[in-house]
């Protein structure tokens, strides 16, 4: 599923374009977010792809949805 990740209100946030919808990740796995997993405030889990620290934001990734 592809996600848009950016910094909405100074939290990150991700857009789910399939889904019109936009959240704020609530947890992630590692504290540089690529390559870990990711949760929303809507209760959506993540996989994001492994992608260099730093990467700037905004950025359209590929994720892979583990839970509902």
């Amino acid at each position: 599923m592809k996600l848009m990740m950016r910094m909405h209100e100074g939290k990150l946030s991700a857009y789910v374009a399939k889904k019109d919808l936009e959240a704020f990740v609530v947890e992630q796995q590692h504290p540089d977010l690529w390559g870990g997993w990711i949760k929303l405030n809507n209760g959506w889990v993540f996989q994001l792809p492994d992608m260099p620290a730093g990467t700037k934001l905004p950025i359209s990734v590929d994720a892979t949805r583990t839970s509902t």
